[in-house]
């Protein structure tokens, strides 16, 4: 965990951000007098699984939404498209 003071906070802050997002430091405390006072950490996300799914019910796919991928597999691997 690093700490950093108030003075050096405010002149690097952009890369005490970034060393957050990054990973590179988990939690970045900032101190006054050499007194801990806040701590830069990480949003929390949703995790992959909530957000996999969201749309689910929210439309339906026509029966035939698939049926010209022979045509479209043709196109792309070279095959004439007149």
């Amino acid at each position: 965990m690093m700490q950093v003071n108030v003075a050096e906070a405010k002149k690097d802050l952009s890369r005490l951000i970034r060393l957050v997002e990054t990973s590179k430091e988990p939690v970045i405390t900032i101190a006054r007098n050499g007194a801990p006072v806040v701590k830069i950490v990480p949003v929390d996300s949703p995790p992959v699984s909530d957000r996999i799914g969201i749309a689910k019910g929210k439309f339906k796919a026509p029966d035939d939404f698939d049926a010209s991928n022979e045509e479209i597999y043709e196109m792309m691997s070279g095959g004439s498209i007149f």
